[in-house]
């Protein structure tokens, strides 16, 4: 199985539990606040509905070779997601729905050798076609979890944790708060993966989905832990462990996400992130 058709499996997934909630909610839910500082949830919808016509355009860049932007402007991302976000339940609801079929029609149509395409969002860097699906599957997974009707962060499905760490940590660098992320099993706690040669200041500990949701901005950091790099010290010392900041807290992570990593291979890969990683 490629990169595409599992992504478009976990997309087609993905796309129906947030259909599911969608459907629950009435006027009245959709102007209330969503998690996202000044949006209602109409606001939330309206976004995901205009993102997956956007991603169409991109797919017909791909396709046809000619330049198509993801949207005109940033003013007119902006003014659509306005205009449309005060709408009815039932005309929200229909507009999400039709725009994510829209998108599954586009997958489909988009031949092999387009996937190699480069094309690019709002903000470099380029990337090739077949991430977009991947960029799509993270605004259906994120933003369901902004609605606040729900589900959270706490439902991602582990293969989407899994990548979006991956991807995150690859633009990370040295924008990072901290100098190293420490990935823990959550079931024993050992460590699944260490990234380091990022920022400076201490190690931050948690499992994949503690770490993602952090870095994504959707938490506060509650169950992380900062604490000395494990390059630096002995991890059987006495008091090795914890290095808490003079406040006691995290520091804040820094904008999520980028449109994507640099240096994606050109070609599809068979999975995403690579076997191993």
């Amino acid at each position: 199985m490629s990169v595409i058709h599992e992504t478009e499996r976990e997309l087609a997934e993905a796309t129906e539990r947030l259909l599911a909630t969608a459907a629950r909610l009435t006027d009245e839910d959709l102007r209330a606040p969503s998690l996202l500082p000044g949006w209602t949830r109409g606001h939330v919808l309206t976004h995901v509905a205009r993102n997956a016509d956007s991603c169409v355009n991109l797919l017909t860049w791909a396709r046809t070779g000619v330049r198509t932007p993801q949207y005109a402007s940033a003013r007119a991302r902006e003014a659509g997601i306005e205009a449309g976000a005060g709408r009815p339940a039932g005309e929200q609801l229909a507009d999400l729905r039709d725009s994510a079929e829209r998108f599954a029609a586009a997958l489909r149509q988009t031949p092999a050798r387009a996937w190699t395409t480069p094309v690019s969002g709002m903000h470099p860097p380029d990337h090739p076609a077949w991430y977009v699906p991947i960029r799509r599957l993270r605004e259906v997974e994120v933003h369901h979890a902004d609605l606040g009707a729900g589900y959270g962060w706490a439902d991602w499905p582990e293969t989407y944790v899994r990548r979006e760490l991956h991807d995150t940590m690859l633009w990370l660098g040295d924008e990072s708060p901290v100098g190293e992320v420490v990935a823990l099993d959550p079931g024993t706690g050992e460590v699944l993966r260490t990234w380091t040669g990022l920022g400076g200041g201490p190690a931050v500990e948690g499992t994949p989905r503690e770490l993602l949701a952090w870095l994504a901005g959707r938490t506060d950091g509650t169950g992380l832990r900062l604490a000395a790099p494990r390059g630096r010290i002995r991890r059987d010392a006495p008091d090795a462990g914890v290095r808490r900041d003079a406040a006691g807290e995290l520091p804040s992570p820094p904008p999520w996400p980028r449109t994507s990593p640099a240096g994606l291979p050109a070609e599809p890969p068979s999975s995403w992130p690579p076997a191993g990683n």
